[in-house]
């Protein structure tokens, strides 16, 4: 009970609740781009959703479970059409790379293949491939300008 309490309130304080919340948001936003390309978050997204976030916040299972948690909230508000839509989704993550130079280091390909290993429909596939090379494409363009 208290945890879900503790959970629901950081929720809500996030921006001044938590430590470097502006990295873990972005974090949150590249992965939703990747499990909601789809519209959907199926059980082996969930899966490797929670073992990337875990891979990244090794040491902070609590950031973790608070990256999980955006990730999920970002996807909601995209399919019920509460306030983001997917391409608003795409500029802002464009928009946060090109203004916070050290947001580049945060898009890991590497990671975000793992998920790509979830969607069995060619379609989704391709589409997801884009979603992957214009990330690469916003790395290496502003990875060089660092």
């Amino acid at each position: 009970m208290f945890k879900v309490f503790k959970r629901n309130v950081v929720k809500m304080f996030r921006e001044l609740l938590v430590y470097h919340n502006s990295s873990l948001e972005f974090r949150a936003k590249i992965l939703t781009l990747m499990v909601s390309s789809n519209g959907e978050i199926c059980e082996c997204e969930k899966q490797k959703l929670k073992e990337i976030a875990y891979k990244i916040y090794n040491e902070d299972p609590e950031r973790a479970e608070l990256l999980i948690e955006t990730v999920k909230e970002y996807h909601d508000k995209i399919i019920t059409n509460n306030g983001l839509d997917f391409e608003h989704l795409i500029q802002l993550v464009a928009k946060e790379v090109r203004e916070v130079k050290r947001f580049h280091q945060k898009i890991d390909i590497g990671l975000l293949m793992e998920l790509h290993d979830c969607i069995e429909d060619e379609e989704d596939r391709m589409f997801q491939m884009r979603i992957v090379e214009f990330l690469q494409n916003l790395k290496e363009e502003y990875g060089e300008a660092a």
